[in-house]
C-alpha cells in the first residue's frame, strides 16, 4: 500500500470510529493527534529497521512532545490502529499490535521489571483498550477481546472476552449455535482474600440494616398488667 493510500485510510478511520470528527478531512489531518504519532511511529520504526542510530528515538521523543503519544520505534503495529485523544498513550518497544485495534487514552502497553528479550504485550486484531488500562508484561490478548477502562492486566486474555478490574479477570465467551455473536460465559472466581472481604462487606451491611429497621419500627404500647386478686382473712 502506498503512502497516499495509507493516508486515505488512516482517515477513514477515524471518520469511523470518532464521533467527534464531524467537519471533515481538514480538521481530522490537522488536530488528530493519534493520527499524528503514527506517521512519525512509522517514519521512525523505517529507520529503526535500518538500524540508523539515535534518529528514530529523537523522532519519537519529538512526536511523544507534540502529541502526548510516545511509541518506540520498534513496536510492530498493524494497520487502521485509531488512538482516540492519545494523551498518555504508551506503547513499549517489543509491543505487537494487529490490525484494526482501538486505544484510548492513559493506555499503557507495557513492561515488567528490567527484563530483556520480548516484555510487552501482542494485541490481536480488533481488540478495544479502554481508558486508562495497563497491559503489563509480555501477556496475549486475543483477537476481539476488550479491555475495560482502568483494568490492570497481567495475564493472557482470551479471544472475544472481556477482562475487567485489578488485576483484570476475563469472562469468557462462547459462539450461539445459530451464529449471533458472542456472550458471556462465567466469570473466573476471584482469588480467596476477595471473597472474603465481599462477604464480610456483606454480613456488615445485612446487620446494620436489621438495625436501622428496628430504630424505624414504632415504638409498642405498654401492656397493662392484669389486677391483682386480693384476699382477705379473718381473725378468730
Amino acid at each position: 500500500m502506498g503512502p497516499l493510500s495509507r493516508l486515505r485510510e488512516d482517515i477513514r478511520v477515524v471518520k469511523e470510529r470518532d464521533p467527534a470528527a464531524r467537519n471533515g478531512t481538514l480538521e481530522i489531518l490537522l488536530t488528530t493527534p493519534g493520527l499524528h504519532a503514527q506517521w512519525f511511529y512509522r517514519l521512525a520504526h523505517a529507520l529503526h529497521r535500518r538500524r540508523v542510530p539515535l534518529l528514530p528515538r529523537l523522532l519519537a521523543h519529538y512526536a511523544r512532545f507534540l502529541t502526548g503519544v510516545e511509541i518506540h520505534p520498534g513496536a510492530r503495529i498493524g494497520r487502521r490502529l485509531f488512538i482516540d485523544h492519545g494523551m498518555g498513550v504508551v506503547i513499549g518497544e517489543t509491543s505487537e499490535i494487529g490490525d484494526d485495534v482501538s486505544l484510548y487514552q492513559e493506555v499503557t502497553l507495557g513492561g515488567t521489571g528490567k527484563a530483556r528479550g520480548k516484555r510487552h504485550p501482542t494485541v490481536g486484531n480488533g481488540v478495544t483498550i479502554g481508558v486508562g488500562a495497563k497491559v503489563l508484561g509480555a501477556v496475549r490478548i486475543g483477537d476481539g477481546a476488550k479491555i475495560g477502562g482502568g483494568a490492570v492486566v497481567l495475564r493472557d486474555v482470551p479471544p472475544g472476552a472481556t477482562a475487567v478490574g485489578v488485576p483484570a479477570h476475563a469472562a469468557e465467551r462462547v459462539h450461539y449455535p445459530d451464529g449471533n455473536g458472542h456472550a458471556p460465559r462465567r466469570l473466573e472466581p476471584l482469588p480467596e482474600h476477595e471473597h472474603e472481604q465481599i462477604v464480610a462487606l456483606q454480613r456488615q451491611v445485612a446487620d446494620l440494616t436489621a438495625r436501622l429497621a428496628a430504630l424505624e419500627a414504632p415504638p409498642r404500647e405498654p401492656v397493662a398488667a392484669p389486677p391483682r386478686e386480693t384476699t382477705t382473712s379473718s381473725c378468730r
